[in-house]
């Protein structure tokens, strides 16, 4: 994926140099810590960034999971971000391109082996059981940190990486203020983050 498709996807217009140089700035505060810097990294990113996913995977369940998962990359992994390599959106966008990729080659991979062990004839063998186990996992422990969340938060999250709504937008759904929102969904990313951290 090119710059010029990433900032297309991420809503950044022509000749947004600005945006571009406030996210820049943006994700070498969230590499520092910054929580502020990755609510507007967030803001920014993850509706084109669930978009995308959806894109590719077309499955909603699998798209909110694989989103997620691109956020909580992009906290965990900001101090990995080179300004000299792309923009902040094209890097961005190229996790959760990368993300979505190996979840369809991963189905892809386990829908061939059921295919051969039903050709066999004799059932799945044990790696293939386990394997198909540890992804079950995978998922669970997403849906488990997720309620591990306020209502507020779990809501929120939820909106947003679902639904791909802007912190606005879920401010309006939710019939609250949008500073409350805006601290909801923080706490909770951040929330989300340490439990899934822990757990990877």
């Amino acid at each position: 994926m090119n710059e010029d498709s990433a900032r297309h996807l991420a809503g950044v217009p022509e000749g947004g140099a600005q945006p571009q140089e406030d996210l820049v700035g943006l994700l070498h505060r969230v590499a520092r810590g910054d929580e502020r810097a990755y609510e507007q990294v967030y803001d920014r990113m993850s509706p084109p960034v669930y978009g995308l996913v959806r894109r590719i995977l077309r499955d909603p369940a699998q798209s909110e999971e694989v989103a997620q998962e691109v956020m909580v990359e992009v906290w965990r992994s900001a101090c990995r971000y080179d300004e000299h390599r792309g923009s902040p959106q094209a890097w961005t966008m190229t996790l959760a391109h990368r993300r979505a990729v190996d979840r369809v080659r991963s189905d892809q991979a386990g829908r061939d082996r059921e295919a051969r062990a039903a050709a066999v004839g004799d059932g799945s063998p044990y790696d293939e059981v386990e394997e198909e186990a540890t992804g079950r996992l995978e998922r669970e422990r997403v849906r488990r940190c997720l309620e591990t969340l306020t209502e507020l938060q779990r809501q929120a999250v939820r909106l947003a990486y679902y639904g791909g709504y802007t912190y606005r937008e879920v401010a309006k759904l939710l019939s609250s203020p949008l500073g409350t929102v805006k601290t909801r969904m923080r706490d909770g990313l951040i929330r989300l983050r340490d439990c899934l951290g822990v757990e990877w």
